[in-house]
């Protein structure tokens, strides 16, 4: 009898404990503040601002290496947040060379707001994919920090990260996809603050369907988020809130997918919906 229990102990400590301690460990403490791009209004940003809960002791930190330009990304929304808080607004503008730096990273880690800019989120992830800069983000979202992006900003959030690029055809950018077929679209790896969901941006705006439809395609277990500029989602573990002026789309569940010879993609009764400000829902 001491023996089974023994190995009854042994097994919990070994199998179920682990399990128990992974979950909790998975559970993030913070927000993440989705904007699809576009104008970012005064009240969006307060929403931003009170999502975020900063006190009079803390700081902010804008990520801008999305942008062409990074100290203009940053400039534009330091002047923005100067007229809203008090707040110490950073400006950390890592490369791969800095990535390694550990003051830059120990304040990364212990922000309460970080902001990652527009621009391109290749570039983005190129220089943060793999590094310490990652685990910090991470990190500080585990700790309660909002962790909050605009355009490619937003796209990165996703761990199967649309790049915007599509692979078969006339491979030149274009804001839309003009066909839906197989094996059109490229993924790359995000940050992975959301799992299995993926986010697109200034959805409306630029009629971005039938890119997320691709996307649907390639990952049909997945929950597809489009968020219109102006606009914003705010996630709170399972929850999803949506702010601002326009609109998010979201497409979930497709049945009888199927790609023909051709490479045409087909599926039906995909659930669609149309979510306005002050509207939420939860991820499964």
């Amino acid at each position: 009898m001491q023996i089974k229990s023994s190995l009854f102990l042994l097994l919990f400590l070994l199998v179920v404990l682990p399990v128990i301690s992974f979950g909790q460990q998975k559970i993030p403490k913070g927000n993440l503040f989705i904007i699809g791009g576009g104008n970012r209004s005064d009240e969006l940003m307060n929403t931003m601002l009170a999502t975020s809960k900063l006190g009079t002791n803390d700081y902010m930190v804008v990520l801008p290496m999305s942008g062409a330009e990074p100290d203009t990304s940053y400039w534009y929304f330091a002047k923005q947040m100067q007229r809203l808080c008090k707040n110490t607004i950073a400006n950390i503008n890592f490369t791969k060379e800095s990535a390694n730096n550990t003051q830059w990273l120990d304040s990364l880690a212990h922000a309460k707001l970080i902001f990652i800019t527009g621009g391109d989120q290749t570039r983005f992830m190129n220089i943060v994919l793999h590094t310490p800069i990652y685990t910090a983000i991470h990190n500080a979202y585990q700790a309660g920090a909002t962790i909050a992006g605009t355009s490619a900003g937003a796209a990165v959030m996703s761990k199967k990260m649309i790049t915007g690029n599509h692979l078969l055809g006339d491979t030149s950018y274009s804001a839309t996809f003009d066909v839906l077929i197989d094996k059109n679209i490229e993924i790359a790896e995000g940050l992975g603050l959301l799992d299995s969901v993926i986010v697109d941006q200034h959805f409306i705006v630029r009629s971005r369907y039938n890119r997320l439809l691709s996307a649907l395609a390639a990952f049909p277990t997945y929950n597809f988020i489009g968020i219109d500029e102006a606009t914003a989602i705010i996630v709170h573990q399972k929850k999803i809130t949506v702010t601002g002026e326009s609109q998010v789309i979201r497409f979930v569940q497709p049945k009888n997918l199927k790609v023909l010879a051709n490479g045409i993609i087909k599926f039906n009764d995909v659930q669609f919906s149309i979510y306005s400000s002050g509207d939420s829902f939860e991820l499964p």
